[in-house]
């Protein structure tokens, strides 16, 4: 039995899909691997409440120790052999003014990426984000893609093609609102937001005459609702180091659009409508094509349904698990059953070449006599 602890950030409101992702890996691991979780005493905020952080966490260390996300520092004192972290994304090094860049560069990636035995991204975008930026050789990094957080009803409803329910999540920058808002103006619809607006972003909702409903620290389930209610999900952000709700959306049985850029193309496989994100026409002709083309629409929810089965948490808990065993020194009892087979085939037929060899010198010995 592997004992492996999962370590997480303390939790912030409107914040959770860290945590939402690894409870459904977590549930989701195979019989040898024993796995507990320690979640940080402190935010992940200033100097002194960090370095609290890394000096509590050694206390808490197993056979395998996996750094779930946002805290990297911590690995700065745990077992390097021992300890694997996931990186999510590089968005805050992208956005960020040079120093601050620098400073993030060092201290989130550089520093622990020699303080860990395996790196994990979720996409193979962010890996060549994380090499890109940071000059690190890939050797040590490995692509686990997220999975889909759990059982997400498929849900089939009629498309109201009338005034469709746009779902947009994400109000950051690289969520791309401002350009949604602009692509749709005069287009009969009504907007749906999760997450807090700008008064920027609410004064052009307003001169845009949008109908619009915001809503903000949604739990996890309640964000899921909100699939169930929209028409469409727009995602056409920037920037993902992954994209988890373009999965949701095909999970419920929901048309998306998203960016054509980044590692939304990766994740959406061919059950999206792709757009450039940074081109308001382009975001325009695709929301308009979802609206009036209803055998695109359905088209799109059949290979998103498709594509879905690559993200299933009981995959991707086997692909972490190999590396606990990596780790821990041992093999998994699939892979120790065909090695074993492979071993006796292997035995048996040394012992009929031995067989054969002492037969054959026997009637040398024969022959010789005579």
């Amino acid at each position: 039995m592997i004992k492996t602890q999962f370590f997480f950030r303390k939790p912030v409101t409107g914040y959770h899909s860290i945590e939402v992702l690894f409870s459904a890996i977590i549930r989701n691991m195979p019989g040898d691997i024993s796995p507990e979780y320690n979640i940080m005493p402190c935010p992940s905020k200033g100097f002194i409440l960090r370095l609290i952080n890394i000096l509590i966490a050694p206390f808490f260390q197993k056979d395998v120790n996996h750094i779930t996300g946002d805290i990297h520092y911590i690995s700065y004192l745990l077992r390097k052999r021992k300890t694997i972290l996931t990186i999510h994304d590089l968005e805050i090094v992208e956005r960020s003014s040079f120093f601050i860049r620098k400073f993030f560069l060092l201290f989130w990636f550089y520093i622990p990426y020699f303080r860990v035995r395996y790196i994990t991204v979720i996409s193979e975008f962010t890996k060549n984000e994380l090499i890109k930026f940071s000059g690190l050789r890939g050797n040590k990094i490995k692509v686990i893609y997220d999975c889909i957080p759990g059982e997400i009803p498929w849900s089939p409803q009629p498309f109201n093609a009338d005034c469709p329910v746009i779902l947009h999540i994400g109000t950051k920058p690289n969520k791309n609102l401002e350009r949604l808002i602009k692509a749709i103006k005069g287009i009969s619809c009504k907007l749906v937001i999760i997450g807090k607006l700008e008064p920027k972003q609410i004064n052009l909702l307003k001169d845009s005459l949008i109908k619009y409903e915001n809503y903000v620290n949604l739990s996890y389930n309640q964000v899921i609702e909100q699939f169930k209610y929209a028409d469409m999900l727009s995602f056409i952000s920037t920037y993902e180091g992954f994209g988890l709700p373009i999965l949701e959306a095909q999970s419920i049985g929901r048309p998306v659009i998203t960016g054509n850029i980044s590692s939304m193309p990766e994740v959406a496989g061919n059950g999206a409508l792709f757009a450039d994100p940074y081109n308001i026409a382009s975001i325009r002709k695709g929301i308009l094509n979802l609206i009036n083309n209803e055998t695109l629409r359905e088209d799109l929810i059949q290979k998103g349904q498709n594509n879905i089965l690559r993200f299933q948490p009981k995959n991707i808990a086997e692909q972490y698990a190999e590396l606990y065993r990596s780790i821990a020194g041992k093999k998994s009892a699939a892979r120790s059953k065909t090695e074993d087979r492979g071993q006796r085939a292997e035995n048996r037929e040394q012992r009929t070449k031995n067989r054969e060899q002492r037969k054959e010198k026997r009637e040398k010995g024969t022959e010789g006599r005579r």
